[in-house]
Formats: structure tokens, C-alpha cells, sequence
């Protein structure tokens, strides 16, 4: 007793036209009114890239070796903050170098959060980049990550950069070794 289920119980009959079937046209297929205006040229839009670029960190802007890390960190001077801990030592280049570090035992066993501690202590030497330049002295700095990044925004880290490159502006002098200030001419 073999049953053809498929011809018994599905049509195989076409449906026939309707009359009002949907039309491509100038009434057909709507989706949603046109607004008669110009859309706006305020609000959101994409940033220019050609603005941004000027803020990059080049390679040779960056400290990336384990010996250079340790240069700074024996002979450099130390500054504390609430979220980071930076060491500067005066370098011979005609650009300031950054080296950041967030490492297990200060940030975490996890690695988004390195990452991000990372990527806060970038973006603000980045920003403030003016104060910086302001020091007068180029210098390699090495900024370390404390745990306390982690619970804020980049306003933070930021504002402990400025706090030490203010310092090091009103009492360079003080700070730096004697061989890498600038010789003042006397007569």
C-alpha cells in the first residue's frame, strides 16, 4: 500500500494573476516618503584622515627593545601618578620616543585589559603631545600601566601626563643631567 503523499496533498496548480499585483512605477512600491530637503550638512560625518595622520606615533618614535626599556628605567627619572607610572631620560634625538608597558602582575592575567591599559596610555601621550613639546628637552619616555586605568577613561591617564610635563617645564633644570642641557653662551 505505497501512497503518493506529494500528489495527493500539494497542488500543483499555479495560482492565477491578480489584478492588482504590485507594479514598479511611479506609485507602485513605495518605501518610505522623500524628504523635499537637502539632507544637512550638520551632524555626524567622517573625520578627515589627512588631520588625523599628523597625530601618529612613527616607528622610530617608539621605544621597543627590552635594553632600551632598561636604559630609562635605571638612569631615568621616575614620576607617579594615580593611573600610571612614568620614567623620562634625555635622549640625543630630535624627537621625543614613547615606550608603554602593561604587564601581568600590575594590570591582570587578562589580555583585553593589557590591551586596553595599553591603548589608554597611547592615546593620551598622544593628546598631549603639546605639553610635551613644551619641556623643551627631547626625552624617551617609558609610561607603565597601574591597575587603576582600568576604571577610567582617557582623561585620566592624560591628566598625569600633563601633571609631569609640567613639571618638567616650570623645573627642567633641576631634573635633567647636566649633559643634555642646552649650553647658554655668556659675553
Amino acid at each position: 500500500m505505497e501512497s503518493n503523499y506529494a500528489a495527493e496533498n500539494i497542488s500543483t496548480e499555479q495560482p492565477k494573476a491578480r489584478e492588482k499585483a504590485r507594479l514598479q512605477g511611479e506609485d507602485g512600491d513605495e518605501e518610505r516618503p522623500r524628504s523635499t530637503e537637502a539632507p544637512s550638512s550638520k551632524g555626524p560625518q567622517t573625520p578627515d584622515g589627512t588631520a588625523l595622520l599628523g597625530f601618529s606615533l612613527p616607528k622610530e618614535a617608539r621605544i621597543r627593545k627590552r635594553a632600551e626599556f632598561l636604559r630609562v628605567y635605571d638612569n631615568g627619572k621616575r614620576f607617579e601618578g594615580r593611573f600610571l607610572t612614568v620614567f623620562i631620560l634625555p635622549n640625543d634625538l630630535a624627537f621625543h620616543r614613547v615606550g608603554v608597558t602593561a604587564t601581568k602582575k600590575g594590570i591582570g592575567n587578562k589580555a583585553h585589559d593589557r590591551n586596553r591599559a595599553k591603548r589608554l596610555l597611547r592615546e593620551a601621550f598622544r593628546l598631549s603631545r603639546n605639553e610635551i613639546e613644551a619641556v623643551g628637552v627631547k626625552l624617551d619616555w617609558v609610561l607603565n600601566a597601574r591597575r587603576s586605568i582600568l576604571r577610567t577613561k582617557v582623561s585620566g591617564p592624560l591628566e598625569d601626563i600633563r601633571a609631569v610635563a609640567a613639571k618638567l617645564t616650570a623645573s627642567h633644570i633641576e631634573l635633567l643631567p647636566q649633559s643634555t642641557l642646552p649650553r647658554q653662551v655668556t659675553g
